[in-house]
């Protein structure tokens, strides 16, 4: 199969935004990838897919990427809100520095994105936004506050845009994973995944490929009747 739209992955060096990046140039679509390193990005461009520098967190940085997108690759339909770091903290020990930045990262940086975007694809009136957000937004999670509250706040502002665009062939979804086997997980003590495997029924983490997959059908012409929709894909660990 060959399709020839083009697709722009945020956080794409790496973990869930990687697989899905190298899964839909498999496929054919044309991919656009960033990242907040160099490196990052010659690992990408290494790949076959089109490399950025982009900093969520800096105005500057945003600033300039949106200039590259509209100068360059304004025929862009395909959106995959993926980049996202951690900052764990309790509350109460919570910096506003660690609640701030994660807001600007996940919560601003997708608002921002997604606007940059949407209108090439008004234009075309066709078009395929999917962000990643997180069980954590639906179940919460000890010293988690920012970052549950940022996957939380997409999945809201998503269900708002699908209502807002939909009349243009337009969908935005959320895909909410559990835990998958990325560089964030790899930090959890060997004790913590052992009670985490307890509460899974699969037993197991799972993999980016298998957020991939689901991401591949979203961007698709067959799921082209979903929008609004938070799907979870989490082994079972909320149900």
């Amino acid at each position: 199969m060959t399709n020839n739209k083009k697709v722009l992955i945020t956080g794409a060096s790496r973990g869930i935004g990687q697989a899905s990046a190298l899964k839909l140039l498999n496929k054919g679509y044309q991919v656009i990838g960033t990242a907040t390193s160099n490196s990052g990005v010659d690992l990408l461009t290494k790949e076959g897919i089109i490399g950025l520098k982009l900093d969520l967190n800096s105005n500057k940085s945003l600033d300039e990427f949106a200039r590259r997108i509209k100068k360059d690759f304004s025929d862009i339909l395909i959106l995959i809100n993926n980049a996202g770091i951690t900052k764990d903290n309790l509350v109460l020990r919570m910096s506003n520095k660690e609640w701030i930045d994660i807001i600007n990262i996940h919560l601003n940086g997708v608002f921002k994105i997604s606007k940059i975007t949407l209108k090439f694809m008004l234009k075309a009136r066709w078009g395929r936004i999917i962000n990643i957000t997180s069980t954590s937004a639906s179940t919460g999670n000890q010293g988690q506050s920012n970052y549950a509250s940022a996957k939380a706040g997409i999945e809201a502002f998503s269900k708002s845009l699908a209502s807002e665009v939909g009349s243009r062939s337009i969908t935005v979804n959320s895909i909410a994973p559990g835990f998958i086997n990325t560089d964030m997980t790899a930090k959890i003590t060997e004790e913590k995944r052992r009670g985490i495997l307890k509460q899974i029924p699969l037993s197991r983490f799972g993999n980016p490929d298998e957020v991939a997959e689901l991401v591949e059908f979203l961007v698709s012409d067959e799921a082209s009747y979903i929008t609004g929709q938070t799907i979870h894909l989490n082994g079972g660990l909320f149900i």
